[in-house]
């Protein structure tokens, strides 16, 4: 990267700055100019009633839909990416973009430890010359796989699955499944990590052990988190920005303090008029029925 923009990476310019995404399908319009930026070092969560965008978002950043309308750059040591621009792979391997989903995606056959040294399958490809190095049996490859095993041992100690390293991945609690394949995306080494519901199913205890494995990688690792979440006890808890969707438009961006007193907020999930702050508890307790 030249030297104007490595000046910018590390002058608080931010990490992700989406410039009025729009994305349409046919005559439906799913999400209607919106813009917002997050931040390296920061947990932003993305929120809204049931249709209100926020997977879709997630698609656009990530390269599976192709937004109709937007500019959606991503800015780091490594360089500048227009991700509208790029291959859902691209975005990924080399824009260094990673992303968990809905419905858990763990290969359920392999071990635990197995899941987080095939996040790193590029990486490892790359040092062995595409085989061909690894099949000689040069050093670079040894080494890269000792790295490969210690990144993902490293991994394992942080949600504390250690001791499961040779359990197949579709056997663990279904908790643990969700905080691995969280592990699993941060072995690839990401820049920005999208989650999408990652609380989704989880118990008051899960929930917690969640939180802390979020807090440890936003507190620990250079790299920003992008979080769509139904459980408002979490989003609160974790989050230093908020961004709310409602039917495709942004209707509120800012701290969780701002957003929980946001008259606007409080009618797109309860459908009051109003001008009241939304109580902790109702805000700790939405219904699934009123969440994304």
């Amino acid at each position: 990267m030249n030297d104007t923009l490595s000046a910018a990476a590390s002058s608080g310019r931010p990490l992700l700055k989406v410039e009025h995404l729009t994305m349409r399908f046919g005559g439906l319009v799913a999400i209607d100019d919106v813009s917002f930026e997050a931040r390296n070092r920061e947990i932003t969560a993305i929120i809204g009633p049931n249709g209100a965008g926020k997977t879709t978002v997630f698609n656009c950043l990530t390269g599976f839909y192709k937004p109709t309308v937007g500019r959606l750059a991503l800015t780091h040591p490594k360089g500048e990416y227009l991700l509208e621009r790029m291959e859902g792979y691209r975005i990924a391997q080399v824009a260094s973009v990673a992303r968990t989903f809905q419905n858990i995606r763990l290969f359920p056959k392999m071990t635990v430890l197995e899941n987080l040294i095939v996040a790193q399958h590029n990486k490892l490809m790359r040092a062995s010359g595409f085989s061909v190095l690894g099949l000689l049996g040069f050093k670079r490859y040894s080494r890269a796989e000792q790295d490969a095993v210690e990144l993902a041992r490293y991994w394992l100690d942080h949600i504390n699955l250690t001791h499961l390293a040779d359990t197949d991945a579709g056997n663990l609690p279904y908790g643990d499944q969700r905080r691995l394949e969280i592990a699993r995306a941060m072995c690839t080494e990401p820049v920005l990590l999208c989650l999408d519901e990652p609380a989704a199913g989880l118990n008051p205890r899960e929930s917690h052990a969640l939180n802390e494995l979020l807090i440890y990688i936003r507190d620990k690792h250079d790299i920003g988190v992008l979080l769509i979440e139904h459980d408002m006890s979490v989003v609160m808890e974790i989050s230093d920005h908020i961004i709310v969707l409602d039917y495709g438009r942004k209707i509120s961006d800012g701290t969780p303090e701002a957003v929980r007193s946001d008259p606007a907020v409080i009618r797109a999930y309860l459908g009051e008029e109003e001008d009241e702050e939304l109580p902790a508890e109702v805000v700790a307790d939405l219904s699934p029925e009123m969440q994304p």
